[in-house]
């Protein structure tokens, strides 16, 4: 379409042709003209031959690119259809897989069910390699009264209707079950003493507290010893350091550890304020349970 839209232009490509002809005509008719006009021409000359050279290349590639254009479309409609087809012959493979595998699912669907009806209409059977042997005090420990009372009758029932009131095994169950009561408190009074003497946990808590003094004036040595001086019944004191807080003023910071039963914050920080002279606030900088 590009070469076709320059043909119908007026383009002089050839004016360089024309030019070099108007200029030996001018020559002949006013003589020959000096080397600085002569290289000037040939400089000319030599430009416009680039130009119309470039108008040239010009021209090539717009018509390789118009050949291009007109064998690029049916290319990339035949590669298109070429995967199209090769995607239709996927999608048939997929969902003769997704049929095979909905088959077999049903399958075993069908299968599990009939197992199911089956293991519900038979009876549980005792393993042949299983031994079952009859407990002794426990087990009767856990039979109801009718269990027994059908125990007790089932060797009568073949007798005599003379001796259904006579239960000859009644004295010998009484025994047992007043040996197993016995054994069942025993065992019930151990386990409260063991219970009894194991001690409980102790619930202790990690403090770091923050002691503040008044001004940079004061001791905070002395103020550290005030404060281990209190003594308490489950009260640990730990590690101390000196934290500078602006001014010249540190603060202590000290770590203590507490029975969260016998020791609170409130009662330590009340015992640490009442050392007046040194002791500004307290505030509890960290609190963990151990």
């Amino acid at each position: 379409m590009a070469v076709d839209f320059l043909l119908h232009e007026k383009i002089w490509f050839e004016k360089f042709k024309y030019d070099d002809a108007e200029r030996r005509y001018y020559e002949q008719m006013n003589g020959p003209v000096s080397s600085s006009s002569q290289q000037q021409e040939n400089g000319a000359s030599t430009i416009l031959r680039d130009i119309a050279r470039a108008r040239e290349n010009i021209q090539k590639s717009l018509a390789g690119s118009t050949s291009t254009t007109s064998s690029g479309p049916a290319g990339d409609q035949n590669e298109l259809i070429s995967r199209i087809s090769h995607l239709e012959v996927e999608n048939q493979n997929l969902r003769s897989v997704v049929a095979d595998l909905q088959l077999a699912i049903f399958k075993l669907e069908s299968r599990l069910n009939t197992l199911e009806k089956s293991t519900s209409h038979q009876p549980a059977s005792i393993p042949p390699t299983q031994k079952v042997e009859p407990f002794s005090v426990p087990s009767k420990k856990v039979e109801l009264p009718s269990a027994s009372i059908a125990k007790k009758v089932e060797p009568t029932a073949a007798e005599d209707d003379e001796d259904d009131d006579i239960d000859l095994f009644g004295s010998d169950d009484e025994e047992e079950d007043q040996e197993a009561a016995k054994v069942r408190e025993e065992r019930l009074r151990q386990y409260a003493e063991k219970k009894a003497k194991k001690p409980g946990l102790i619930a202790k808590s990690s403090i770091l507290l923050d002691v503040k003094p008044w001004d940079d004036e004061t001791d905070m040595t002395k103020m550290e010893e005030c404060v281990r001086s209190i003594h308490m019944d489950g009260l640990v004191w730990g590690a101390s350091k000196l934290v500078p807080v602006g001014y010249g003023i540190k603060k202590l910071q000290i770590q203590c550890v507490v029975e969260d039963d016998k020791v609170g914050t409130d009662i330590l920080e009340e015992e640490i304020t009442k050392f007046e002279d040194y002791v500004q606030s307290v505030d509890i900088a960290a609190f963990n349970k151990i």
